[in-house]
């Protein structure tokens, strides 16, 4: 490539990616250079500026049309902008529980390498959402996973966090593998890595034959990428790594890793499967013969989740579980594949992150002032900390689903877009609403020990001040997106009305 060809690109639609990249670069020489007894929360303050740097920058590309650069690699359209807000408001407010995390063992001295991996793992994640080729596609995906796998080992002289750093590199690994091998087959069917021309290559396919090979490539890539989203079969690193993780970066795999998993999913399924015949002239697309299969494990996923999740006792697990759950329901969205299933897989997931990290920031501050996680330590808050208390109700009745909460019209919008079909799935919609129920046990368990158990201990608990505001940001969008949902409909319709665009 020659320099007037590199400087021909339209690089401005990479700029938030270009904001991150430089403030991590700079967090990393900064913490280099600064002496070691400093506190490093400086940079915290510092990387947090970035991302709102970066989400500004978004703002002003909204009424950017589709543009691609690199030869198709790098897209900028509606989806990618939609899902790059969700993982950018993320990250920011884990940045803000980040700088008030103060564990019993310490991180102080890893608490720079904490800041610059988190915005690693969040460019990883930004690529995958503009990416147009499997090449950059996984790359954003290692970039993300490595950077996960080390920020969940952070606490070294912890014995639970070692153990789960050592349970996602393994399950990690043998993922990728299995992602990598799905590829390697449309790869080799097609002779390209974009995706766009993979999609024209097989969008006239009648061979029967390439067909079970493209099967057995969906079956491969969908596998892998389940581990992502702690998917049931694949969720077995979940409870363990949510558990041995530090706060912050239990509450970043459980929202903004997640969002990342659903992003690659709905870009390479729909990109190459949505549209490609199984075989025959008169054939359905292969995702159609495979929507059994998605259908299946989003009802294994809900049912397990939500089972295995009555009988924790750790809070950390508890949520571990449930966000396995979180997983199935938003797998019901895609195996339904409506008309409203971007805007119902956005809107939950925008949901999820409030209501989600909100819950997260309370454990946090609860399970560090009694140096335990144990659910029976959440007796009497109300008692002792009012505002905590019912911030986690809030946060919970919108897990949980009740209406009034952003929780609910998620839930809903999922549940009609698999109802409005000409198929409805009544039998995937019934899961969803048992399992549903199911989940009031566990969630209500944490607020009968909230409001009607009594504990000997009276003192106050005092709220850090970052972890403040990001509570009260969750519990205004929880209640706020709940009673007018509308105001993220509007903005979803007008800003990203051509959510397929991608497709083109």
């Amino acid at each position: 490539m020659d320099l007037e060809t590199l400087l021909s690109f339209e690089w401005g639609i990479m700029m938030p990616e270009f904001i991150i990249l430089g403030v991590a670069t700079l967090i990393t020489l900064l913490d280099l250079f600064m002496p070691k007894g400093q506190s490093r929360k400086i940079l915290g303050w510092i990387g947090f500026v970035g991302i709102i740097a970066a989400i500004v920058s978004l703002l002003g590309m909204l009424d950017q049309e589709v543009t691609t650069i690199l030869f198709d690699t790098y897209r900028l359209d509606a989806f990618a902008k939609a899902f790059k807000f969700i993982l950018l408001a993320g990250s920011a407010l884990v940045f803000l529980l980040a700088m008030s995390y103060e564990p019993k063992e310490g991180i102080d001295e890893y608490r720079g390498e904490f800041f610059y991996l988190f915005l690693a793992a969040l460019l990883g994640a930004m690529m995958m959402s503009s990416s147009g080729d499997l090449i950059t596609l996984f790359i954003g995906l290692e970039l993300l996973s490595i950077s996960s796998y080390i920020l969940a080992g952070l606490r070294k002289k912890h014995l639970g966090s070692n153990e789960a750093a050592m349970k996602y590199v393994i399950n990690g690994s043998i993922a990728t593998a299995i992602t990598m091998f799905g590829m390697s087959y449309v790869y080799g069917l097609t002779g390209t890595t974009n995706l766009a021309d993979m999609r024209d290559v097989l969008i006239g396919l009648q061979d029967s034959q390439i067909s079970f090979l493209l099967g057995i490539a969906f079956l491969m890539i969908f596998v892998g990428l389940s581990f992502k989203i702690a998917a049931v079969p694949y969720h077995m690193w979940a409870p363990d790594v949510y558990q041995g993780a530090p706060t912050p970066v239990t509450a970043f795999l459980s929202v903004v890793s997640k969002t990342a998993g659903f992003i690659i999913i709905v870009r390479i399924v729909l990109s190459i499967f949505l549209l490609t015949p199984s075989g025959g002239p008169d054939s359905k697309p292969i995702l159609m013969v495979m929507d059994d299969y998605i259908a299946l494990v989003a009802a294994v996923t809900m049912v397990v989740g939500n089972v295995v999740a009555l009988r924790q006792t750790n809070i950390k697990r508890l949520f571990a579980y449930s966000s396995i759950a979180h997983a199935g329901y938003l797998l019901v969205a895609l195996s339904a594949l409506s008309a409203f299933m971007f805007d119902s897989l956005w809107f939950y997931l925008m949901a999820y992150l409030f209501m989600n990290l909100g819950a997260f920031a309370i454990i946090g501050i609860v399970t560090e002032k009694e140096e335990t996680e144990d659910l029976r330590h959440f007796s009497g808050l109300y008692q002792r900390s009012p505002l905590l208390a019912v911030g986690m109700a809030i946060m919970i009745l919108s897990l949980a689903g009740i209406p009034g909460t952003a929780g609910f019209i998620g839930k809903l919008n999922i549940i009609t877009g698999a109802l409005v079909l000409d198929q409805p799935m009544y039998v995937l919609v019934s899961v969803m609403l048992a399992t549903t129920v199911v989940s009031y046990v566990y969630y209500f368990k944490i607020m009968v020990h909230m409001f009607f158990h009594r504990t000997k201990v009276q003192d106050r608990i005092k709220i850090p001040v970052t972890t403040g505001i990001v509570l009260m940001i969750c519990v205004l969008a929880t209640i706020g997106f709940g009673i007018f949902p509308n105001l993220a409909f509007d903005f979803l319709q007008t800003q990203f009305h051509e959510f397929g665009d991608f497709l083109q």
